[in-house]
């Protein structure tokens, strides 16, 4: 399989990178090898591996070579490349695609280099890391097209400038109903980064130092792409919030509409672990938080299923119970519903496990089941509920 059809398959894909050390950061592992490394992402689930050959990241060809001989994932190889003989001696060591700067081309180069790629039937993923260089890279008709979020010039990480052009290169798609795939690069260390890129927009994620930096590079992979999410809802305490991101829970729910026994006066502060989620019946305010969860309101409460936004833009569906009713149906009706599904209604420690199995969402969410009394939360039964969903 090529390295962008790997990237293009369902869900959120993970290229694992190999590096030893970082201009910006310093040693990251020093003695990795590069050939273990590989056979273990590969193992872990990654789509593909990124491999390092350039010497200011100690990194050479023959590193390449050596993850070729381990692994049959695809391979991208990553450096500063302006020549096209250096593009045909990465393919014959290996290589499935290389990375071509747009910083460091001008477009005139970076067409050659992607002819020659093409030529040599290998991809090229070409890097943007602001708005000119994501608008360059969509005129020469790049295809993948990674957005990286750190400042090459100055090592600074800017998350949020990166998931907007991630939603602009995905809306672009749109407009002009074209398909590529977008990888969101550097700075992802935890699920709900990765989850913050897919919602974004990205099909792939690329993530080099978060895994060189752990003591089990291959379970950290695991983690990132872990599926379901995590979320706790009715937060109304820091003190909630805090044991909840200690478990391990990746969204943080804070519900706003005023009928709600669980009403938080604000969304609360989390940690760069999880995202917030301002949860309205109704009608909908700026709160500030990374997503809005939005039902309609029926009767005086809440409607049965909600949508997840991010923005404007639905990202997932959230499907719940009826209002303070049962339905035997839930778990047949969320297993066929398509696209990203929170599931919803009653959710405990006890129950999590059977219903994940049941119907494979994209992310479980407890509320109620998880309380002392309305907003105020049992640590232990988060615990557990975290635990439970993550066995």
């Amino acid at each position: 399989m090529r390295f962008q059809e790997a990237l293009a398959q369902p869900g959120l894909a993970a290229i694992a990178e190999i590096k030893r050390r970082s201009p910006s950061a310093g040693d990251l592992r020093p003695d990795a090898d590069p050939g273990t490394l590989a056979g273990e992402f590969e193992r872990a689930g990654a789509a593909a591996v990124s491999v390092l050959v350039d010497e200011r990241f100690a990194g050479s060809v023959d590193d390449l070579r050596a993850v070729r001989a381990a692994a049959s994932l695809p391979l991208l190889a990553k450096g500063f490349f302006r020549d096209p003989d250096e593009l045909a001696e990465l393919k014959r060591s290996g290589a499935d695609a290389v990375l071509l700067l747009l910083r460091d081309l001008e477009d005139e180069q970076a067409a050659r280099l992607m002819m020659t790629a093409r030529e040599l039937g290998i991809d090229a993923l070409v890097e943007a890391h602001d708005a000119d260089e994501l608008e360059r890279a969509i005129t020469l008709g790049a295809d993948p097209i990674g957005i990286n979020a750190r400042d090459l010039s100055t090592f600074h990480i800017d998350r949020n400038a990166q998931l907007d052009l991630v939603a602009q290169a995905t809306l672009q798609q749109t407009v002009t109903k074209s398909e590529r795939v977008v990888v969101a690069e550097s700075g992802i260390e935890s699920r709900a980064q990765a989850a913050a890129a897919e919602l974004a927009g990205a099909d792939a994620v690329l993530v080099g130092s978060a895994l060189m930096r752990a003591t089990d590079p291959a379970a950290k992979l695991r983690e990132l792409i872990e599926r379901p999410l995590v979320k706790i809802c009715g937060l109304t305490r820091e003190e909630d919030v805090a044991v909840a991101a200690e478990s391990g829970a990746d969204l943080a729910g804070f519900i706003l509409a005023r009928e709600s026994p669980r009403r938080a006066e604000r969304v609360l502060p989390v940690p760069g672990t999880m995202l917030s989620v301002a949860v309205f019946v109704g009608e909908r305010s700026d709160a500030g938080s990374d997503l809005v969860q939005l039902y309609e309101r029926e009767n005086g409460h809440r409607g049965r299923d909600a949508v997840l936004l991010r923005g404007d833009e639905p990202v997932a569906h959230v499907l719940d119970l009826p209002w303070e009713q049962h339905d035997p149906g839930h778990h047949a009706r969320a297993s066929a519903q398509e696209g990203r599904v929170v599931l919803a209604g009653r959710l405990a420690p006890e129950n999590v496990r059977e219903a994940i199995e049941k119907v494979r969402p994209w992310a479980v969410d407890a509320s109620s089941q998880l309380e002392l009394s309305p907003g105020i939360k049992d640590h232990h039964r988060i615990r557990a509920f975290v635990e439970a969903a993550r066995t």
